[in-house]
């Protein structure tokens, strides 16, 4: 929570990256919750269950961090947060969680999740894995997609078909993508492509690419790529 007394707050949802896996943990995000707590936002920073842990993967870790986004309901009393200005800001693996979050959050061959209990007013991701499909294709994380949605496409498209963004648009929720041209573990492709899939299905989606910049510099909140989501965020959840 911010510092003082007062509300409702406006809330920041993060989700954490590391490819599915059970070693990456929500501590990455953490120097990130500290700097929008000072800006003002209540911050949720989830934990999931990865890859490697067991129930994650597929459907594990898209129904936790569903049931973690729809938990504020139950907090937001207690809390003063506002629920009507949530952001969902997830990084890398992470960004492809918050927009599947953000959509009809399908789930093909899995139990169906009931109706989501909140809907954001927008939707950040950070260098996100926006097209499993791709993603597979050329193997990023050696085999991260493969292990977190039990195969391939051609083994389990129905998996592909729920949970990558570029096949569920559109969200029918403001987004906003930043991308380091210089990623090397997340293709700055993989925004390029499903900003174009999505502006054509109707959304409104910001992408903003930024040269010269590497895959975990958008989770340093004291470098200068921080101030390139920090502004647009605060932006959508001004009351």
């Amino acid at each position: 929570m911010p510092a003082g007394r007062g509300g409702p707050r406006p809330v920041v949802v993060l989700v954490h990256g590391g490819f599915w896996r059970a070693h990456r943990t929500l501590a990455l995000m953490r120097p990130l919750a500290t700097s929008l707590a000072a800006a003002g936002c209540a911050v949720w920073n989830l934990e999931y269950r990865g890859v490697g842990h067991d129930g994650g993967g597929w459907p594990g870790t898209l129904t936790d961090v569903a049931a973690g986004v729809d938990a504020l309901v139950d907090r937001a009393l207690d809390h003063a947060l506002d629920l009507d200005r949530v952001a969902l800001v997830g990084h890398s693996a992470g960004g492809q969680l918050v927009l599947w979050a953000a959509g009809d959050r399908a789930l093909a061959d899995a139990a169906v999740l009931p109706a989501a209990g909140v809907r954001p007013a927008l939707v950040v991701s950070l260098a996100g894995v926006c097209d499993l499909a791709g993603a597979a294709a050329a193997d990023l994380g050696d085999g991260a997609v493969h292990g977190f949605l039990g195969g391939g496409p051609d083994t389990v498209p129905q998996r592909y078909g729920a949970a990558s963004p570029l096949a569920v648009v559109p969200l029918g929720v403001p987004q906003v993508l930043v991308h380091g041209g210089a990623d090397r573990k997340v293709p700055v492709d993989q925004s390029r492509a499903y900003a174009a899939v999505a502006r054509t299905a109707g959304d409104p989606v910001r992408l903003i690419t930024l040269a010269g910049v590497d895959h975990m510099a958008l989770v340093d909140p004291a470098g200068a790529a921080w101030d390139a989501t920090l502004s647009p965020l605060l932006d959508a959840l001004r009351p």
